[in-house]
């Protein structure tokens, strides 16, 4: 308002001198208008479409299933955009009772990465598919085999045999996006192929409960029906992601899409081209988060790492002298931020490499060497010898933090099938409103460590309880074991 004034004031002073104003206004204006637009986002996407489009591929596969037989609907990851499409399509013919064999199909997307012909999808667009054709954006058809595939993160990597070589997208690095970083997916929603869209990142690391390494994308470009497998392009023309999941109540876009890391996906389709499987590391312990509460007890300071649970008897970790209670914060040089970042840098890391682990123990920082086994090889549980129960024995019970507690003897090992190595306190019962309940704590548990120290009975927790709470401590971590052996902590605060 004030420029309007002053330029009132120099029209009255001469013609020429508001003429100048008046352009170094419009000067003005227009830049504001090119930084408006600019927010907007790009003004165009036409030549970054131009160069990737022939290399994006529509998916399409059929099985033969008897008339009769209740067809089966494939495995997906929730929200994933078959989900809906899948129930109703295959509910249609689980209609017919003809006993007649018949076809079915599903319709999804990929992409080329080798112009001798490897294309990338998801594995659930092609999973139990009798055959599986790539449809190109010049109209060719090919017929496609699979080299390999991954179900933990939904990754599957085909080949077709071109007369000529194909078009082929570079991956670039996903570690580099940030939220708000423009992004643009092709693929065949709804069977419409080569269809276009463009958002921006609107989260990373996301953890949508669909496998152990997640750790996708979120974007508002409208990913659909018939999108899965597709690639999520930066402005570059690199795919940064693939196309594998949304959120939505009517199986439609809601501008809640996920996509799998290209850092995540490259990885494993290396090893798919190479080996055909996935060879991922293994160090053999059980984790749990860290939350206030643990980190507090632990004394680490604020809440980090991955809490080991349990230690595979045998395995890596042992070997290396990693021990239950212990907290995880640094592995192979990589900060462990929390519970869920553990999995996925021990699965990139090869198999048989030795790397350096810190952990914090008694809140102490230590590091130790851990050479990594391989996943598949983890050794199975070993059922301990069965052992004649004896003269059945009655011990007191007592009531602290809200459950019944009982030295295990022969007859509670018996009642809850507790194995015969199994040490502790077993909770005979908790009360419904005891803040153990909320923790999923049940008969049956068996308290095995009180922040650190071993105990047996009623007794030793009490005791463990008063020195802690006269060291200043205002909570405990209890190690539970279950019948199974699976062990977990639980922290409670102290009476």
């Amino acid at each position: 308002m004030s420029g309007l004034l002053e330029a009132s004031s120099i029209h009255r002073r001469g013609r020429t001198a508001a003429m100048a104003w008046a352009v170094m206004l419009a000067a003005g204006l227009l830049a504001g208008s090119a930084a408006v637009a600019q927010q907007r986002g790009p003004a165009s996407v036409a030549d970054v479409a131009e160069k990737v489009l022939d290399a994006v591929v529509n998916i399409s596969t059929s099985q033969t299933v008897s008339g009769r037989q209740a067809v089966p609907t494939p495995q997906v990851p929730p929200g994933s955009p078959f989900e809906e499409f899948f129930e109703e399509f295959f509910k249609r013919r689980g209609e017919d009772d003809s006993g007649r064999p018949r076809r079915v199909s599903s319709l999804g997307s990929g992409f080329v990465i080798d112009a001798e012909g490897i294309i990338v999808t998801n594995n659930h667009v092609i999973a139990d598919a009798d055959e599986i054709f790539a449809n190109f954006n010049d109209g060719a058809k090919l017929k496609a085999e699979v080299i390999g595939r991954d179900t933990k993160t939904d990754i599957a990597v085909l080949r077709v045999k071109p007369e000529k070589p194909l078009k082929a997208v570079p991956f670039g690095d996903s570690d580099r996006l940030r939220v708000g970083d423009w992004v643009m997916a092709i693929g065949n929603p709804f069977n419409l192929g080569g269809s276009v869209s463009v958002g921006v990142v609107s989260a990373r690391n996301r953890d949508i409960n669909a496998g152990p390494y997640d750790n996708f994308i979120q974007t508002d470009a409208a990913i659909n029906r018939g999108n899965s497998g597709g690639p999520l392009f930066n402005m570059d023309g690199e795919v940064v992601g693939v196309n594998t999941a949304i959120i939505s109540p009517s199986g439609g876009s809601i501008g809640i899409g996920f996509s799998i890391p290209s850092k995540t996906a490259v990885a494993v389709i290396g090893q798919l081209r190479e080996f055909g499987e996935t060879r991922r590391g293994w160090i053999g312990v059980r984790i749990q988060q860290v939350d206030d509460q643990i980190a507090e007890t632990l004394g680490l300071g604020r809440a980090r790492g991955a809490l080991v649970a349990g230690v595979t008897e045998g395995g890596p970790a042992e070997k290396a002298g990693v021990l239950a209670g212990d907290v995880i914060v640094k592995f192979n040089n990589q900060d462990v931020r929390e519970m869920r970042d553990l999995p996925r840098v021990v699965a990139d890391t090869p198999v048989g490499r030795s790397v350096d682990v810190v952990v914090v123990r008694k809140g102490k920082e230590q590091t130790l060497q851990i050479t990594l086994g391989r996943l598949e090889d983890s050794e199975k549980p070993q059922q301990a010898a069965a052992k004649a129960p004896g003269p059945e024995q009655k011990s007191a019970t007592r009531r602290l933090l809200g459950v019944e507690l009982s030295a295990i003897n022969d007859e509670l090992r018996k009642r809850f099938k507790l194995k015969e190595g199994v040490k502790g306190i077993v909770i005979v019962s908790v009360e419904s409103n005891s803040p153990l309940a909320d923790q999923r704590v049940q008969a049956g548990d068996v308290i095995v460590e009180v922040t650190g120290e071993a105990v047996g009975s009623p007794a030793d927790l009490q005791k463990r309880l008063d020195a802690l709470k006269k060291d200043g401590r205002k909570s405990a971590l209890l190690l539970l074991t279950n019948s199974a052996g699976e062990q977990r902590f639980v922290p409670v605060t102290i009476p």
